[in-house]
């Protein structure tokens, strides 16, 4: 929690991914502490429930309809913010996945370039038309989406993956070293598996979901909004001087 009382209040973050899970998470959160959020997603369907959700905060949300891997949708979804709420003071780089688990040799090109697309590109589009805001405001703070895959390197089931999210720690630790003279943090978290709409995308199998739970000690999965709240909680004031570094969230058994 912010060490300032109503910190997030009139503050505005913008959100990738926003129309389930993680992204999703974070926006009610973020609202419930009277942050505007703009939405962002292909899934027009679900976006339309986010708002609905985050309006039963009290939030304000903007939305524009966002395939993070076109520069040109992610630039018109971070205008329609800026044009609605004239600030942006947070960005979670929240869309990514998997889409679809295989062996190593049954990775063919389309599924690198998709992977890397998705995961890579998107979380830098992101970046990149967001900081020049973030630099004229004085300040901000990104929260990209990692995977604890990026320390495991995911043999058997997403190698393509992993190598994606190890990209984002790395281009984060970038961005967060390059940018901190200016007041901006940049810090990528980590987590195993999460109770969303993810596993089921990208084909996890039954089998596969049970041994993933297996190998964390707590014995179970995380759920969205305890991400979303680890978050809220990089975003505030209580941890400014954390930065570059990865955030682990993995029950005790990332790194096995």
């Amino acid at each position: 929690m912010a060490r300032t009382p109503d910190y997030f209040k009139g503050k505005t973050i913008a959100i990738t991914g926003a129309a389930s899970g993680l992204g999703r998470a974070a926006a009610v959160i973020f609202a419930r502490e009277g942050s505007n959020v703009i939405c962002g997603d292909i899934d027009e369907a679900g976006l339309a429930k986010t708002v609905e959700m985050v309006e039963a905060e009290g939030g304000a949300a903007v939305t524009t309809r966002c395939d993070v891997m076109k520069r040109a949708d992610v630039r018109t979804f971070v205008d329609a913010g800026m044009e609605r709420f004239g600030r942006i003071d947070f960005l979670f780089n929240s869309a990514g996945s998997a889409l679809k688990r295989c062996g190593f040799l049954e990775v063919d090109d389309a599924l690198y370039d998709a992977s890397f697309d998705l995961n890579v590109r998107g979380t830098f589009y992101g970046m990149q038309e967001v900081l020049p805001h973030m630099i004229a405001a004085g300040g901000g703070t990104i929260i990209n989406v990692a995977s604890m895959a990026h320390k495991r390197g995911g043999p058997g089931t997403s190698v393509h993956y992993a190598a994606a999210k190890g990209a984002v720690v790395t281009m984060s630790l970038g961005v967060a070293r390059e940018f901190a003279d200016r007041n901006i943090r940049c810090i990528p978290i980590a987590p195993a598996a999460v109770n969303t709409q993810f596993q089921a995308s990208s084909g996890t199998s039954e089998e596969m979901s049970r041994a993933l739970t297996e190998a964390i000690p707590m014995k179970r999965n995380a759920e969205a909004d305890e991400l979303g709240e680890l978050v809220l909680f990089l975003c505030s004031d209580a941890c400014q001087f954390m930065t570059a570094d990865p955030v682990y969230v993995s029950g005790g058994g990332g790194f096995r």
